[in-house]
């Protein structure tokens, strides 16, 4: 078996074709790629790879493990395939998920800095929504009339926002202590990850159009009822400058010595859940092959990477991955997570139907899905074979991937599967199928998600969602695309409920403009943009050992 250690940055850098002057270096194994390095001439073929997930369980489905294993198993293969994630958010590292950069021998490097501080983009992030937070209340504070639209405290609908699971701030007042404090008012915190400002880094294309993106922003209401922006609160220029750094990929590697660039960090159940336009731009510019991931589930970021963010770029993927694992499906057909790891043929092939939704909503988009299936040591050759035989009847192929265990090495199936598919496609690229058109009214692109992707009868809007619509189309956005906020444990909106519900009401109880992002997010269940940690949070098994190295963030610690 072939041995690997990393490289020096600068030599992932060289082998991309990108110059000392492109990069600026953060320690020895990450740097920053600057922005004058992006839009030149494409070195490579640029063949976009979607790889998304069937709903996620406490099973776990390994989709960032496999993502690397794949790109390390192309490479292996003698091919130019560069990663394109995004950034761990410290508020899962700390709380269920654990650490954010892949697991075991399919991880990337260096991986406690990545999972930690890495080079500071979501700190920078939390600071410019905290500074439109601070220059907002300021000019409530001074009855400052920004022209023509004073700022009613009563009508605010921009909150604060720390990269942590802090269940305890999500409702909060603020401003008590005195008129020279300032003017009590209910507030919320968001995690950084939910902020509109991660999703406006993610999809700005250069320092301008980040500017522009600011401005947008909708703060609140005036006394008359007229919309407050960014811009008019005079925060666009300073964010800018704040995140003046944060909006440059980083580089780091796999591993095996592959390149990968990992950048920003929406999560996919309550935001569009890819990593930045920039970052995805890179890895078309620079590989034959870019492989990059949607949070969460096919439904979630799988759909908001689609309908969104290719929108935006005005791209398409040539293929797309569907990883999945046997205790998983074992577990949407009703398996209890203590015994998922058995093998239960019944149980499997019940769970079967969940994979099958999926696969039907790849072929809504026009897209070839390859089953991914992350192996694990109980798996029985009789429970792939059930598999194989359920995707073929929606022409996906199926292909084992053991890159936790054995790296680029155990992913060299799944990674000449996903090459003989998406070279397939050289002679006659897939175009962009949309779930909905722009000019839909914004209920119903709403219904069209929800009865096409997630497989419901309908959908229900509470009196404030009606609300929040009619305001957001008497505004002018009427036409965004829509970011459902959803939870990833069903296809349903309510987290019990796993396999492939039927029949069911999806309820949006509140929608939100994020109008500096461009999209709309209607809140449904008891979705929360800000999570709470669990009664035993991954925080406490970490700890700094004597030697400088950091047990407890990656998977296999």
């Amino acid at each position: 078996m072939a041995k690997f250690a990393p490289r020096t940055i600068q030599a992932v850098a060289q082998e991309l074709g990108l110059a000392d002057e492109d990069i600026e270096l953060y320690g020895r194994g990450k740097a920053k790629i600057e922005l004058a390095a992006i839009g030149r001439p494409p070195t490579g073929k640029g063949r976009l790879i979607l790889v998304t997930a069937i709903n996620p369980t406490p099973a776990g489905e390994g989709k960032t493990t496999t993502s690397i294993g794949l790109a390390m198993g192309m490479r292996r293969l003698g091919k130019n395939a560069v990663l394109a994630l995004r950034e761990p958010s410290l508020g899962p590292v700390f709380g269920v998920k654990g650490g954010g950069t892949g697991g075991g021998k399919a991880s990337l490097v260096p991986a406690d800095d990545i999972n930690l501080h890495f080079t500071g983009d979501i700190h920078a992030i939390t600071t410019a929504h905290n500074l439109l937070s601070a220059l907002m209340d300021n000019a409530i504070y001074f009855r400052d009339r920004m022209g023509e639209s004073e700022l009613d405290p009563r009508q605010i609908t921009w909150g604060r926002a720390l990269d942590m699971n802090d269940r305890f701030l999500r409702n909060v007042i603020v401003g008590l202590g005195g008129k020279s404090h300032g003017t009590p008012r209910e507030e919320r915190f968001d995690i950084t990850a939910a902020s509109e400002i991660m999703a406006v880094l993610a999809l700005s294309k250069d320092y301008a159009d980040l500017e522009e993106r600011l401005s947008r922003i909708v703060v609140g209401s005036s006394y008359d009822g007229k919309a407050v922006t960014a811009g008019q609160v005079g925060a666009a220029s300073a964010m800018t400058a704040v995140l003046r750094d944060a909006l440059k990929p980083n580089l780091v590697q796999t591993a095996e010595g592959g390149p990968a660039i990992v950048h920003c960090g929406p999560f996919g159940n309550i935001a569009h859940g890819c990593n930045s336009v920039l970052a995805t731009q890179l890895a078309m510019q620079l590989g034959d092959y870019a492989i990059t991931e949607g949070g969460f589930g096919f439904d979630l970021g799988g759909e908001k990477f689609l309908n969104i963010k290719c929108r935006t770029m005005g791209v398409w993927p040539r293929a797309v991955v569907l990883v999945a694992t046997l205790r998983a499906l074992k577990m949407h057909g009703g398996a209890p997570v203590k015994s998922a790891g058995e093998p239960d043929l019944g149980k499997l092939e019940k769970g079967l139907a969940h994979l099958e939704k999926h696969l039907e909503n790849a072929a809504v988009y026009g897209l070839t899905p390859v089953v991914a299936i992350n192996v694990f040591p109980n798996d029985t050759p009789e429970e792939l074979a059930l598999v194989r035989e359920a995707a073929a009847k929606f022409g996906a192929r199926v292909a084992p991937c053991e890159g936790f265990a054995r790296g680029g090495e155990g992913a060299l199936d799944l990674a000449q599967t996903v090459i003989d598919v998406v070279d397939a496609t050289d002679a006659n690229p897939p175009v962009a199928k949309y779930v909905y058109e722009l000019v839909d009214a914004p209920e119903e692109k709403i219904r069209k998600l929800a009865k096409t992707i997630y497989g419901a009868r309908d959908v229900a809007f509470t009196p404030t969602a009606e609300k929040d619509l009619k305001r957001a189309k008497d505004l002018g956005y009427g036409a965004l695309p829509i970011c459902m906020a959803k939870t990833q444990l069903s296809l349903s909106d309510d987290p019990t409920v796993p396999g492939r519900p039927r029949d069911f009401l999806v309820t949006v109880r509140e929608v939100r403009l994020s109008a500096g992002a461009g999209f709309l997010v209607p809140l449904t269940g008891e979705m929360m943009t800000m999570p709470g940690l669990p009664k035993v949070p991954a925080a406490r098994g970490v700890k700094l050992l004597a030697n400088g190295k950091i047990k407890g963030l990656m998977q296999n610690d």
